[in-house]
């Protein structure tokens, strides 16, 4: 089994990706394989609307998108997926949702790609805006029939500086018990 999880934060050691390497402690302990794909600051374009992957049925978006295309790659190959956000004016940050446009139109268009996967968001959040960023996230992953556990909370953390995010303590709960939960289920769905 493995998880691949997508940072779309354009600080490869911020607070997202504290909560997503929290995560991958509990995936390790439980025997899953975890991969780590850096997507803020990366040259990603949303999508078109062109067509060309439902009519070329290759998998691939056809704009000049190599990394989107490079992660709908890993997106297929695992069995989890994670996408992390930080709160950008109250919603996820533009690679990310250049991420779930771009993959959500071209694995749809492909026979539904992601079907049966188990999907989570995890969000960074300074002070408001993390249930649209999780929302957004969700509604991505419920469209593409890709599965969601749930926690004790809703999976965000508070924090505006690096680190920060480890003084939340429900919010580090939430997200070490959204682990637990997701890797349960992926036991599940492969037995």
């Amino acid at each position: 089994m493995k998880v691949v999880a997508f940072n779309g934060s354009p600080r490869r050691k911020g607070n997202t990706s504290i909560l997503i390497n929290k995560m991958f402690k509990i995936f390790e302990q439980n025997e899953i394989e975890t991969e780590f794909i850096q997507l803020g600051n990366k040259p990603v374009h949303g999508c078109t609307a062109c067509g060309l992957c439902k009519e070329k049925q290759d998998g691939k978006c056809h704009i000049k998108n190599d990394h989107l295309n490079y992660c709908i790659e890993k997106m297929i190959e695992a069995d989890g997926i994670i996408i992390g956000s930080p709160v950008y004016f109250a919603d996820v940050t533009t690679e990310v949702k250049a991420l779930i446009d771009v993959a959500g139109y071209v694995t749809r268009a492909n026979g539904f790609q992601l079907k049966r996967k188990v999907g989570v968001g995890v969000i960074a959040v300074r002070r408001g805006g993390a249930l649209t960023t999780f929302d957004s996230i969700n509604r991505f992953f419920l469209i593409n029939q890709v599965i969601v556990p749930g926690s004790t909370y809703w999976n965000f953390a508070f924090g505006r500086n690096q680190g920060e995010v480890l003084e939340d303590e429900e919010g580090m709960q939430t997200i070490h018990t959204l682990a637990e939960n997701m890797a349960w289920l992926l036991k599940k769905t492969k037995a």
